[in-house]
């Protein structure tokens, strides 16, 4: 697992590189942008409704109050810590969500890039079908339901977990784990998919590579801290990276069956 971490992180360092020398710059800025305004919109009003919700729980219960009745530092320094843990979960929950709604919505210009990037490799053109594309869509579309019913029932899990103090400390890393694995999927499907693997198959073979998609969905979140160009590039780049990530793999196992 360690060995496709590694992979994966480096095929982000690849994938700038190759969309350089290949020039494909106008694939990666214009979603890239929409994808950005979208993200700022929803990050801003997801904060909001989190705050409020822990501060309508918080008085609902009665913690609150009697956080200030005890009168306590460390009490108080407790519950900011485990306030703090929750709302970042509550923020991955909301995230997955509309990373779950960008995927459907960017689903063809994702499938476009991967089986472009897999083109200039093998220096071969795979002929435009509508009918494939459109199967490609609906494929991407049903696994990403199936990856968002999971997700969500793995994430309302975790914050449960981030309700309980000291336990829910450890949420956070669990929520991005959880985050980057399933984000990571959706972009090795499309690689997936062309080796006429069909969903089933898709999913064994994730699961038997999940350093590969905690990897690349790592390295996305990552980008999120560069605000703006992070937010442009992270999407193209993720599908690109897991498209040289998948033909690293496929080389390797290869030279150990050798």
């Amino acid at each position: 697992m360690l060995k496709e971490l590694v992979i994966a992180i480096q095929s982000y360092i690849q994938a700038h590189q190759f969309i350089q020398k290949y020039k494909l710059w106008k694939w990666i800025i214009i979603p890239g942008i929409v994808y950005a305004i979208l993200f700022m919109i929803s990050m801003y009003y997801f904060g909001k409704t989190s705050s409020q919700f822990i501060e309508w729980l918080s008085f609902k219960t009665g913690l609150k109050n009697w956080i200030d009745r005890m009168q306590s530092g460390l009490l108080g320094f407790l519950f900011a810590l485990a306030g703090f843990a929750f709302w970042i979960v509550q923020m991955l929950l909301y995230f997955s969500l509309f990373k779950y709604v960008w995927l459907i919505i960017g689903s063809p210009v994702f499938a476009y890039l991967s089986e472009k990037t897999e083109a200039i490799i093998e220096g071969k053109e795979y002929p435009f079908s509508f009918k494939q594309l459109a199967s490609d869509i609906v494929r991407g579309i049903k696994l990403s339901l199936r990856n968002a019913l999971w997700q969500t029932v793995y994430s309302l899990t975790i914050v449960l977990l981030s309700i309980i103090p000291v336990v829910g400390w450890v949420t956070p890393v669990l929520a991005l784990t959880n985050e980057c694995y399933y984000y990571g999927f959706s972009m090795i499907d499309y690689s997936c998919e062309r080796r006429k693997l069909n969903p089933t198959e898709s999913i064994f073979f994730v699961n038997h590579h999940k350093g590969l998609a905690i990897g690349n969905g790592l390295i996305f979140y990552l980008m999120h801290l560069l605000p703006v160009i992070g937010w442009v590039l992270a999407p193209a780049y993720a599908v690109i990276a897991a498209t040289l990530s998948m033909r690293q793999i496929n080389d390797w196992q290869e030279m150990k069956e050798a």
